[in-house]
Order: structure tokens, then sequence, then C-alpha cells
């Protein structure tokens, strides 16, 4: 699987403006370094119109049949978002409009991408009414969708009593080595701020870890609000980012085993009231050939204006740059 334009927007659900989804038909890299501006083609391949999607906030996924598979937050024939696929020439089909069913079962405004899973089917989260407002049509779900477009609701979010198994899941998932698929949700849990969760590809859903903040419960200090995906390393453990809480009220980078153990790796504002760390780590985390985790902070910094920082899987933090 390929992952293509993997760019979102910050999360700003109520003011939302069109977007138009954007690919290189040369995708190769290593050769534009060494080949004149002037052979470099850029094309767009579609542009959205609100009927077939609107704002797609998240990258795409290149599927084993060959095709682009991804999300609009918004648009499409009810107005809260779309799946759809694109050919790598540029053919766009929409393969669902959320909230096509009654009460919206289906799900609304997914924020992330999509991932495939071994079975051949995609995987993706819709952040619901909570992300928009709080319209009241939900609080999201995880979903399953064939390549060929049909819709399956594997969990509903806040269906348990006091909606300890989350809400709002504004990052996608990843598929371990288990086989389960793991995210997180924004909101919800036992403290109200937000989950790590497993899900199997039937949808089973065990919540790992209910995440919090310190000052209401001082003993907690794994960090606040995940808002981006796990990422499994090459030790079988995942890796991630809280954007709030901690120790600092900074946001943590963590591991998770797959079993649910938590450990907080980093507590960001812990140099120099953030100047040398920053804070807010607002992305996730992407490992490199070297072991090592390479994530960015929006804010704070030398600068004020964020980091990039790198950490190894035990938790050494280095600030490549403010």
């Amino acid at each position: 699987m390929k992952r293509v334009v993997n760019v979102l927007g910050k999360l700003h659900c109520g003011k939302l403006a069109y977007a138009v989804l954007v690919l290189c038909a040369t995708m190769a890299i290593a050769l534009a370094a060494q080949s004149p501006a002037s052979a470099r083609t850029f094309t767009t391949l579609h542009s959205f119109d609100y009927t077939d999607g609107a704002n797609p906030y998240a990258g795409l996924v290149q599927a084993t049949n060959g095709n682009l598979y991804g999300t609009t937050y918004g648009g499409g024939a009810n107005g809260v978002g779309t799946v759809f696929k694109i050919t790598p020439s540029g053919t766009v089909t929409t393969l669902h409009s959320f909230c096509s069913q009654s009460g919206c079962t289906d799900g609304e405004l997914p924020f992330a991408g999509l991932v495939q899973a071994t079975n051949g089917n995609l995987y993706g989260t819709t952040c619901g009414g909570a992300c928009a407002g709080g319209n009241g049509l939900g609080l999201g779900t995880v979903f399953k969708i064939t390549p060929n477009g049909t819709l399956t609701t594997l969990h509903s979010f806040c269906s348990q009593s006091g909606c300890t198994d989350g809400s709002a899941p504004v990052a996608g998932l990843v598929q371990a080595t288990n086989g389960d698929l793991y995210g997180t949700t924004n909101a919800g849990g036992a403290y109200g701020f937000g989950t790590v969760f497993r899900i199997t590809p039937s949808g089973t859903l065990t919540t790992l870890y209910n995440s919090c903040y310190p000052y209401a419960y001082p003993s907690c200090t794994g960090g606040a609000n995940p808002q981006r995906a796990l990422v499994q390393a090459t030790n079988g453990n995942l890796y991630g980012t809280m954007v709030d809480g901690g120790a600092n009220g900074g946001g943590t980078v963590f591991k998770i085993t797959p079993s649910g153990t938590l450990t907080t790796l980093y507590s960001f504002c812990t140099q120099s009231e953030c100047a040398k760390d920053g804070s807010r780590p607002h992305a996730e985390l992407v490992q490199a050939a070297n072991g090592n985790f390479y994530g960015t902070t929006l804010n704070t910094g030398a600068s004020g204006d964020g980091t990039v920082f790198k950490i190894t899987p035990s938790g050494t933090l280095t600030t490549l740059y403010s």
C-alpha cells in the first residue's frame, strides 16, 4: 500500500472551505532532484464540486487493485462526507455518501483516511457530530468498506453508558501484525479525554487506555486528547502522540503494547518552559530506517512556532529544528 498526499488540515470543523484533491502525475521524487523543473509535470486529476464530496482532509491509500481510495469530510449526497475511489488516471467514483441510513447509523464526517487490511477490505472512522459542534447525529464510528463500495458500520462510539468506549475518532486506523486494528478517540472514555482502542476486523472493540489530565486526576500523566493515528514499530509496539496533558500539560509521546500496556515516553514542556522541546504534538509519528521516530509539535520551541523532533523507542528526545 502506498500513501499519497498525506497532509491533514487543522481541525476547525465548523469552518470548512472547499478543497481540491491534487495528485502528482509523476511521483518519482528521486528523479525530481536530478531533472529540470521543465521536465516535471503537475496534473490536477479531479476537482470536487460538493455533489461528489468536499474537503478531502486526509491522504489517499493505494489498494492492491491499483486504485486509490480516500474520504471527503463534507459534501456528497447528504452533505456530510463520502468515501471515493479514483483511478491513477483520474476517474472518480463515489462509493458511499454518509448519513444514507436512517438516523445516520452509517456515520458522518470522516476526517481521517483509510487503511486496507490484509483481508482486502478498507477500514476507516467517521468523526461524527462531535466534530462539527455537536449536531446530535452521532459521536463517530468505525466502518469497513469493500473496494466496490459496500459499507458496514462495525462500531458506533458512545454506545456504552457514559461514552466509556470513547467518542470523536479524529484519527484513522492502523492494522497491526496480529491482524487487529488500532486507533484513538479524541474524547469520551472513562475520564472524558479520549481513548486508545483495539478493534477486530469483524467489529469487536476493546478500550485499551483512557487518557486524562493530571489537574483532574493527579496520577494521570499519560496525556490527553489523542488526535492522530498510531504507528506500529519494528519491535511490535505501537507509538503515538497525545496533543494535550502529560506531566507538564504540553502533550506526550507514548508507547502501547498490542495488549494495552501504555508507557509515557516523553512529556513535552519539560525543557526550559517549552522553549527547547516544544508542545502539543499534533501529528502522527514515522519510524525511520535508523529505528528512531520523527515528529512535530504545533507550538512553542525556541521560536514559538513549533518544532521537529527525534525520539528513540526508549524515549530520548532531541529537538532537531525550531
